[in-house]
Parts: structure tokens; C-alpha cells; sequence
């Protein structure tokens, strides 16, 4: 069993950043990839980005590429997802999530956290 916790959302304006964290508890957090996913209101779950267990392998949404970063310190069983140039279509419930392997679908994941909301407004 893996516990994720999500952490660092809130209000923001266009073209500010945040950065969101998600720390584990449980399971061997190291051993898991880890992903982020988002819903915004009325649409379904989408995949944001996801980085490996040992951290060494990314991807990300076309959506997020070159804005937003993944990454993991695995000392500290956390993850995080830093997020730059944000725009009002990235507001959304942003989740995490932990994988026995790297996946961009959220049926691969068996662990999730409860999401934490980001909003982008003037």
C-alpha cells in the first residue's frame, strides 16, 4: 500500500508558477513510477506527466511540454511537479499517482492521492 499526499496548489494569474508536491508514505516509494494527472470541471481525468522510479526517464503531455517539470527526490519520498506559464486551460484538480511501472494511462495506476486544486485566473 502506498499513501500520497498532494500539496501546493492554490490560486494563481496567468503566466505564474507553482509547484505541487506529492509525498508518499507506505510501500517503498523509490520503487514506484510516478505520475500526475488533472480534471478540470465537466472533462474526464487527463495525463500530465510521469517520471520513472529511479527518476532517470520523463514524459509529458504535448499540452504541458516545456512548462511544466516532473521530478523526485526518493530520500525524501516525494514527488514534484513544478508548473511555469501557467494558463487559465491548465486549472483543473491536479492528482498524483504511483505505478508499478510508466504509464500515460490512469488505469495503470494503482495508488492515487485526493488532488489539490489549482486555479488559473486574473
Amino acid at each position: 500500500q502506498v499513501q500520497l499526499v498532494e500539496s501546493g496548489g492554490g490560486l494563481v494569474q496567468p503566466g505564474g508558477s507553482l509547484r505541487l508536491s506529492c509525498a508518499a508514505s507506505g510501500r517503498t516509494f523509490r520503487n514506484y513510477a510516478m505520475g500526475w494527472f488533472r480534471q478540470a470541471p465537466g472533462k474526464d481525468r487527463e495525463f500530465v506527466a510521469v517520471i520513472s522510479a529511479s527518476g532517470g526517464s520523463t514524459f509529458y503531455a504535448d499540452s504541458v511540454k516545456g512548462r511544466f517539470t516532473i521530478s523526485r527526490v526518493n530520500a525524501k519520498n516525494t514527488g514534484y511537479l513544478q508548473m511555469n506559464s501557467l494558463k487559465p486551460e491548465d486549472t483543473a484538480v491536479y492528482y498524483c499517482a504511483a505505478s508499478g511501472s510508466v504509464s500515460v494511462w490512469s488505469a495503470g495506476y494503482g495508488y492515487w492521492g485526493q488532488g489539490t486544486q489549482v486555479t488559473v485566473s486574473a
